[in-house]
């Protein structure tokens, strides 16, 4: 039962936590098993990767803001530039929906921890050892070969530094920490559910947190052994991929985008689970198509396994190979655009509420689709060749990625933060912020489409005479609204957690069974695991609740019901 002092408590206990006096408390943080102090580990580290990574970005955005400019030399732009990718994609978005997952899994669906508690702490130190493997090189030599590292500029003749040796290693760290994580995920999923959720019952982020875990042990597994290879090839006369020892560039090439487009829905999907959790919440509706969103979930990880190629239409490959990975593409869209229709027809009718979560959501459903579309452009082969490693694709991809993942993840953070603080966000705070990062976000990268279409190079520190001007202006005070957005969400984060209002244990009124608990909720989660019998358990508990006071009020029950689940705390 929640008392008033604990709530009162709740700033100091998503902080400091609930620990002996006569112990440090963070050492109590740094050892913890508990996996909801590990998931606000997660996500204050990711947070400042995210703070790295974005000024790393407006560096970039500054040097070009004016043609011929000098603010940074191309060695540097570079070194920007592959730390700035790197960062955001490995140090960032896969492992910010882990730190989500690991919070609320166990929660959602009403286990006590994860499967593995220490392993998962193990994981969180070695995202931590990786980032600082990878920022250390910027002591001795950064890594400029771009975030994906082709060969054979990744080569020891082409750069004889360690920059890239730091940012194999680094990356190593990284999906280890990932695949630890992976395996956490499904053996909790699997094994660990309350009595009566079926997989069919099971809440959809939590489903896509299962197809995430599993996307990362095929994707990043196979990434790590591709790594390796160019580690040998650098440091111990490999020929991998080196072309002056007879490797074989393509090669890296078709292993690095093995990994990295299941890498994009590894990014997407969680982000896409919480749009399926908030959505229904302030549509006052249940999910339109439950089993649709949850098999279309599946199907874009099955098919995103397939299409890496398609990243790779101007390299040499026969032109069947090409129409195949086009359609496999195309393909794609089909379960994205069911997601996209089923989130539609789920608002439709709905008695909606537009709190700041819906709002976020919304901004999901409108900036993927637009950044869908482009891809389905780029799917085109012939279309592709013009447009490749222009700054369409740049667009595209930040159109997907921010557009798509940060999005929902903004959604995330606003409707699960008074479950982790014990807070409401600031709603003045969290409006000024999305429009901020709405407008920012696209003044900065719809008119990269047109510089991508003009013919504008992606990767360049410089330019000059081509009527590229106006774009990249634009494009680089759009970057700063953009960045304005970030620190307002930033600054609401560490007000709210001070001074938000309470929230009580169930403030939205919501669906799973995170909100059947205390907010934050205790180390043990629950004192009695609830049974599931729908796909909506908070309704079931609230409905039993009130027919039971009902009753007791008439006079005609003098104890609760048997096998009814317990009242909300």
């Amino acid at each position: 039962m929640a008392t008033p002092e604990y709530a009162a408590r709740a700033p100091e206990i998503i902080i400091h936590g609930e620990v002996p006096r006569d112990r440090a408390r963070w050492i109590d943080w740094v050892t913890t098993t508990d996996h909801k102090k590990i998931g606000i580990l997660y996500l204050f580290t990711t947070a400042f990767f995210f703070l790295v990574g974005g000024v790393e970005a407006l560096l970039m955005r500054i040097q070009l803001g004016s043609p011929d400019n000098t603010f940074l030399d191309p060695t540097t732009y570079s070194q920007l530039f592959t730390l700035h990718g790197t960062t955001m994609i490995f140090m960032v978005i896969v492992p910010i929906a882990a730190g989500f997952g690991n919070y609320l899994v166990p929660l959602m669906i009403g286990a006590r921890d994860m499967a593995f508690p220490r392993l998962n702490m193990l994981s969180w130190w070695l995202l931590v050892l990786g980032g600082a493997v990878l920022y250390g090189s910027i002591f001795w030599d950064p890594p400029a070969a771009g975030w994906t590292s082709y060969a054979p500029l990744s080569s020891r003749n082409f750069l004889p530094g360690n920059g890239i040796d730091a940012w194999i290693l680094g990356l190593h760290l990284v999906g280890i920490s990932s695949i630890l994580g992976a395996i956490n995920f499904v053996a909790t999923i699997h094994n660990m559910r309350a009595p009566g959720m079926t997989l069919s019952r099971m809440p959809l982020f939590v489903w896509t947190i299962l197809v995430y875990a599993y996307l990362i042990l095929i994707a990043l597994s196979s990434f790590a052994a591709t790594l390796a290879m160019l580690l040998i090839d650098r440091n111990f006369d490999g020929a991998f991929f080196d072309p002056q020892a007879g490797g074989d560039p393509v090669l890296w090439q078709h292993l690095f985008w093995f990994m990295g487009h299941p890498e994009v829905y590894i990014m997407v999907l969680p982000a896409f689970g919480m749009v399926s959790e908030v959505i229904p919440v302030f549509a006052r509706k249940p999910i339109f198509g439950y089993r649709a969103v949850a098999a279309a979930t599946a199907a874009i990880a099955f098919l995103g396994v397939l299409v890496w190629a398609h990243h790779m239409f101007t390299a040499p490959m026969a032109l069947g190979v090409l129409g195949f990975f086009m359609i496999a593409s195309f393909a794609v869209a089909v379960p994205t655009g069911i997601k996209i229709f089923n989130w539609i027809a789920t608002l439709w009718r709905g008695n909606i509420e537009f709190r700041l979560p819906l709002l976020f959501a919304v901004g999901l459903v409108a900036q993927f689709a637009m950044g869908g579309m482009t891809g389905v452009m780029l799917a085109i082969f012939p279309v592709d060749w013009q447009l490749h490693d222009t700054y369409f694709v740049v667009a595209h991809m930040h159109h997907v990625l921010f557009g798509g993942a940060a999005f929902g993840l903004l959604a995330g953070l606003y409707y699960w933060f008074p479950k982790m603080s014990g807070r409401m966000m600031s709603e003045a705070l969290g409006k000024l912020s999305f429009w901020l990062l709405l407008i920012g976000f696209n003044v900065t990268f719809l008119v990269q489409y047109s510089a991508g279409l003009s013919g504008m190079p992606r990767r360049i520190a410089e330019y000059s005479g081509s009527g590229l001007t106006e774009y990249n202006v634009i494009s680089t005070v759009g970057s700063f609204i953009l960045a304005a957005g970030a620190l307002v969400t930033v600054a609401n984060v560490f007000w709210s957690i001070r001074k938000g209002r309470h929230a009580g244990p169930d403030p939205w009124r919501a669906n799973t069974l995170e909100w059947f608990t205390p907010s934050p909720p205790p180390e043990h989660n629950f004192d009695v695991i609830p049974t599931v019998r729908s796909l909506e358990p908070m309704k079931d508990i609230r409905r039993s609740v009130q027919e039971r006071e009902a009753a007791l009020g008439d006079g005609e029950v003098t104890e609760p019901p048997a096998k009814q689940p317990e009242p909300i705390p």
